[in-house]
């Protein structure tokens, strides 16, 4: 696979297509590093930037974590926990703020789920490790 410049996709959306694809193949594994982005930048023959988007576009999808100073790295995929949406709650869904990210122990991109109940209490929860449910009518 190669990077088209001609094409109307932009070339960074074409670097995190070209990574997804390894990913998803098994050739990247789950805690695998990615190639660095000078390698990258050689082997696609673009510029710095572009693969440093294309590595943003996969980080916010959930599917690699960045160490400043040590790379990025494929994610586990995460098992979901199911959650059941209280009764006449509601959900916003955000980014974090830097506390929040740092006190649930997120990786940058992950957004979290404000989960709010009928009375307006709030659950913050890690929305790449949940599934919310309906309540159940009986």
């Amino acid at each position: 696979m190669t990077i088209d410049p001609r094409s109307h996709t932009p070339v960074y959306v074409q670097v995190a297509d070209l990574l997804r694809a390894r990913i998803e193949s098994g050739d990247l594994l789950a805690g695998s590093v990615l190639p660095s982005e000078a390698r990258l930048t050689q082997e696609y023959g673009i510029g710095r930037e572009a693969v440093r988007m294309g590595i943003s576009v996969l980080r916010s999808e959930g599917l690699i974590r960045t160490v400043r100073g040590h790379g990025s790295y494929v994610r586990k995929a995460l098992e979901r926990r199911q959650v059941e949406l209280p009764a006449g709650g509601s959900v916003i869904a955000r980014m974090p703020t830097g506390p929040e990210r740092h006190g649930m122990e997120l990786d940058e991109g992950v957004p979290v789920l404000e989960v709010r109940d009928r009375k307006g209490d709030v659950k913050l929860l890690p929305a790449d490790e949940v599934e919310l449910t309906r309540p159940t009518s009986t």
